[in-house]
């Protein structure tokens, strides 16, 4: 499932390097990697995958310091859904990418610029 709102757009793929080609993609569109976010169940594969498409990892920034803070308290669900809305989806949205990424899935966001 692709989406598309007035702030993001997010395209779910099934793996690492769809994730990969999904970011080159964006990029050659004319996204910024500042823009390009990725996001995986578990923390560590978001980090290598970020890494390796030269995106970025949904952070303070994006979430704002009270939701970064509050993600040390929330489950991995919790905190997977919070990023999410945090990118401009809504809740039904998030509940729908996080349930994407319980199978192991990879969520790619690109966000328009502010």
């Amino acid at each position: 499932m692709n989406s598309t709102n007035a702030q993001a757009y997010a395209k779910v793929v099934e793996n690492g390097v769809q994730a990969v080609e999904a970011v080159k993609e964006l990029q050659h569109t004319g996204y910024l990697a500042d823009h390009i976010f990725v996001l995986a169940h578990e923390k560590d594969r978001t980090d290598r995958i970020a890494d390796t498409a030269d995106a970025k990892e949904i952070g303070i920034k994006e979430e704002g310091v009270f939701d970064s803070m509050a993600n040390l308290f929330r489950s991995r669900g919790d905190e997977l859904r919070a990023k999410i809305v945090s990118m401009g989806f809504t809740e039904a949205e998030a509940d729908f990418y996080e349930s994407e990424l319980d199978k192991g899935k990879v969520l790619v966001i690109a966000k328009k610029k502010d």
